[in-house]
């Protein structure tokens, strides 16, 4: 997909939803730990640092705001170096120097707070620092590091940093250039460079200076100064770095390769690293020289040796006092970098395993790709290709030899081998194989032949679908389409009706408006904010009901009965019609015990909620804090009444407004028998007992008999049997 869509702009919105599966994946992926390097270091900068250094908690030398003097990095560099640290590299950007800040050594010498950083990466002599297309580091102190790697980071266009360039092509002007583009305005980016001088556009302006075959130039004549002593010493008018991913230089560095020496094939797609040991590491890159990142550690990663930079400026400290430190980041190849919110230092941002995360992770996990030789890697072209016109042609096959159904459930099985097949290449062998484009070429075939029917096999069973989803519920519908003969102005059904009631609804909702006038009151808030109050202990209650209904609701429509009508906080349902059914009491009796067990988990999940907000409660209390609003959850019983009888069933109401239902003696009895339920119980009648003993004699089992009662509308009094459903629970 990422090759096609290069090929073909207007698959770019094809492309975005192929992003999506990748993002998908890799959270896939980063949930099974894969072999990683053990010798990474990260030195973070969070905001704790930034306090304790404001409040100069290490000493009045240590005090001072976000802008750091440039000594306190060089303590860092010399404390890691101490330790055996086998490369430092610097996410941060050093482009000038800062001769305001000054420091003292030890022997109270005042020395330039530059030159104490400088002298410290030249002493340690494996500092990587940080570069931007924007910044570069400043030449005193590209002199005194190692060497530079980037660390720019460009995500796309969906704002997902998924890739890197693995290296930057800079061009670094000399600074008196730089200072006199910098004075008259001259436009850098539209500077021309030829065989004996540069061309810098200022406006309408053109403004020309002479360079030598060798490509120097006089910087005093730029400038329109004499040279001291007259003595003239041309300088190069710039220099064409590559600057490789400071990922890439700190991997290179453990491997013992040179990145300057690698092979850069962007045409096929690879950039060859020669080790010193002979390895090779091939680096799959697209045409503009980048690559997935693997993100195969995060930030919380046990592998990843971490400490604060405080910590690490701390522990130097203490060495200069003759303290033995333990040698932590001893062989590491140690990431400094940010971790703080809110402020200049942030460096957050999206990835495919998170809106939020640091980007500095980026590093370690680019290098471990490296040492590791494990890479995300992209199909060629040609097999993207070859896999559309398969799983076409798979498509095709579907239409012509089976049936529409048929068609449907093995293109869905393969979709979903495909699927599986899929991502398990992508966790084991991190290989992306495109998904949108071939499941397209499949969904398409099958599209034609669903558009086909629908146009000339279905366009009555369409008809009747849309006549009756005016008077009856989606759910009625179904089952009347499904059914072979329908009989809806009114039928003689035998059936089996179930009511199920929550108890304690009324006493609840009491209890909720009067909770929501207390917190008004001691709170003493007034007008919208008050309504917010209720509003939000309404919808508690609401959500409440919602549910205890869903979890009855569920069992309802898994046992195969129709969900007839929810009357306040009462689910009404039954079994044997529209269509028939032999066994109706049974799937009536098995949905009323699920219900039951299914309430009695969800009131498991609100007990112990309760005990997790009542340790917080009281947690608050102990800190002095104000009551949380956060209140405890209802713990709701559910009673049922079920009875089996021969009823009236058929479409009720009036011309505009009707629904599918029953009505009948039977029915009545049912929701009686829901009022004697108290608690939990399940109450059945007597015609259930006795098809519960023909069909299913283990529940009948469960049943026992209890006294007569005389209920309301019924003249004779009514046998009536308990479901012992916890003896199955």
């Amino acid at each position: 997909m990422e090759l096609a869509s290069r090929h073909v702009p207007r698959l770019d919105f094809l492309k975005r939803i192929e992003w999506i599966t990748y993002d998908w994946r890799m959270r896939q992926a980063s949930r099974v730990q894969a072999a990683t390097g053990t010798n990474f270091g990260f030195v973070f900068i969070g905001d704790e640092a930034i306090d304790v250094f404001s409040r100069g908690d290490l000493g009045p030398d240590f005090h001072f705001g976000l802008y750091w003097p440039r000594h306190i990095y060089g303590r860092l560099v010399q404390e890691l170096s101490a330790q055996g640290a086998k490369a430092i590299g610097l996410d941060i950007l050093f482009g000038e120097l800062r001769p305001d800040h000054k420091t003292k050594l030890r022997d109270a010498t005042v020395v330039s707070s530059d030159a104490y950083f400088t002298n410290a990466m030249a002493q340690a002599g494996n500092v990587v620092l940080g570069a931007t297309p924007e910044v570069m580091p400043h030449p005193v102190f590209r002199a005194a590091a190692l060497s530079m790697g980037h660390i720019s980071t460009r995500p796309d266009a969906d704002g997902v940093l998924r890739r890197v360039r693995a290296f930057l092509d800079h061009r670094i002007w000399h600074a008196e250039i730089l200072k006199q583009a910098q004075l008259n305005g001259w436009d850098m980016e539209k500077a021309q460079v030829s065989s004996n001088e540069l061309v810098f556009i200022q406006g309408t302006k053109t403004n020309r200076v002479s360079l030598t075959e060798d490509g120097l130039f006089n910087p005093y004549e730029l400038a329109g100064r004499k040279p001291p002593g007259g003595f003239v010493r041309l300088a190069r008018a710039y220099e064409d770095v590559r600057v490789w991913h400071l990922g890439i230089v700190l991997a290179a560095m453990e491997l013992g390769a040179d990145p300057s020496k690698a092979k850069v094939d962007l045409e096929r797609g690879r950039i060859t690293l020669l080790a010193a040991n002979g390895a090779t590491r091939v680096l799959p890159v697209d045409g503009e020289g980048r690559l997935l990142i693997d993100w195969t550690m995060s930030l919380n990663d046990p592998r990843l040796t971490q400490e604060a930079f405080e910590s690490v400026i701390d522990r130097g400290l203490l060495r200069e006092l003759g303290t033995n430190i333990p040698a932590r980041f001893k062989g590491k190849l140690v990431i400094v970098g940010s971790t703080a919110q809110g402020n200049e230092l942030s460096d957050r941002g999206s990835t495919p395993l998170d809106r939020g995360t640091f980007l500095t992770s980026s590093h370690w996990n680019l290098m471990n790709s490296v040492i590791t030789n494990r890479f995300v890697r992209t199909m060629p072209l040609w097999a993207e290709l070859m896999l559309i016109a398969v799983w076409g042609a798979a498509g095709s096959v579907f239409t012509c030899k089976l049936s529409p159904q048929r068609a449907a459930l093995t293109a869905a099985m393969l979709a979903a081998v495909y699927i599986s097949s899929a991502a398990a290449a992508f966790i084991f062998a991190r290989c992306w194989v495109p998904l949108v484009m071939p499941l397209i070429a499949l969904a398409l075939c099958y599209a034609a032949l669903v558009t086909y029917q629908a146009l000339f096999e279905q366009s009555e069973k369409r008809r009747v679908r849309e006549v009756f989803s005016r008077v009856v519920s989606p759910s009625v519908v179904e089952e009347l389409l499904k059914a072979p003969n329908l009989a809806l102005v009114g039928k003689r059904r035998c059936v089996t009706v179930m009511f199920a009631d929550i108890r304690g609804f009324t006493e609840m909702t009491d209890k909720s408006h009067e909770r929501a006038e207390q917190i008004v009151e001691r709170e003493s808030i007034e007008g919208a904010e008050a309504q917010k109050v209720f509003d939000g202990e309404s919808e508690e209650v609401v959500g409440t009901v919602n549910q205890y209904l869903s979890a009855i609701a569920d069992t309802i429509k898994k046992n195969g009965g129709t969900l007839d009508k929810y009357i306040g906080d009462c689910v009404m349902a039954f079994w044997g019609a529209p269509t028939d059914s032999d066994n109706h009491a049974v799937g009536c009796v098995q949905s009323a015990m699920e219900a039951q067990r299914a309430i009695k988990r969800l009131n498991e999940a609100r007990r112990q909620e309760n005990a997790r907000r009542e340790r917080a409660s009281f947690e608050r209390a102990a800190l002095g804090q104000a009551p949380s609003r956060l209140r405890l959850l209802e713990v709701l019983s559910v009673g049922i009444g079920i009875n089996t009888g021969t009823v009236d069933a058929g479409l009720m109401g009036s011309q505009d407004a009707q629904n599918y239902t029953i009505f009948g003696r039977d029915v009545n009895v049912a929701s009686r028998l829901e009022k004697l339920a108290e608690g939990s119980r399940i109450l059945i009648g007597e015609s259930t007992f006795r098809w519960l003993t023909k069909q299913a004699p283990e529940l009948a089992a469960l049943c026992v008999e209890l006294p007569p009662a005389a209920v309301r509308g019924i003249r004779e009094a009514v046998k009536i049997y308990e479901v012992r459903w916890e003896e199955l629970a």
